[in-house]
């Protein structure tokens, strides 16, 4: 079973999916689906289309210079097959996934890391519209700016009334 690769956004197509173009000039172009072939037919750039590989490659969006990547790599002549050979293929593989998974995740906490500007800003914001969480209650009575200005509000004859019957 041979896995190629989408020409316009580099996914995988499985056999029997996709569609094939061949070209006057006898290149082949495989496409996963019928948006990379209409998008290859309307002549686009695959590295000027945000959700392909190749853009978030150029733009450091997704990893490019990683070492494991270089076993993806196409190998069309079959080798005899060797119990030994397969066994440490095998240890290789599972090594190789956990060098890469760590990479990942070193690359995403290096982009998702932040601006310090931005950090400070957004906690400055967040104190002050929080200080009655930080600050002492006792400071806010006596400083003249947390204290809200009393309104004396006359009353009404309906509510001397009221009072009136209550007592």
């Amino acid at each position: 079973m041979r896995i190629e690769k989408c020409w316009f956004c580099s996914s995988q197509i499985y056999p029997g999916h996709g569609i094939q173009f061949v070209r006057n000039d006898a290149k082949i172009f495989r496409f996963c689906r019928s948006k990379c072939h209409k998008n290859f037919k309307m002549k686009r750039n695959p590295r000027k289309v945000q959700w392909t590989k190749a853009y978030r490659r150029l733009h450091g969006k997704d990893m490019t210079q990683d070492s494991t990547f270089e076993f993806e790599r196409k190998r069309n002549r079959p080798e005899r097959y060797d119990r030994s050979l397969a066994e440490n293929t095998l240890k290789a593989i599972k090594t190789i996934d956990k060098v890469r998974t760590s990479r990942s995740e070193s690359h995403i906490k290096k982009r998702m890391k932040g601006n310090p500007l931005r950090e400070r800003e957004r906690a400055k914001n967040e104190l002050i519209h929080g200080i009655d969480l930080v600050s002492n209650p006792m400071t806010r009575k006596e400083d003249p700016s947390f204290v809200l200005p009393k309104i004396k509000v006359p009353k009404t004859s309906n509510q001397q009334e009221n009072l009136a019957m209550e007592e």
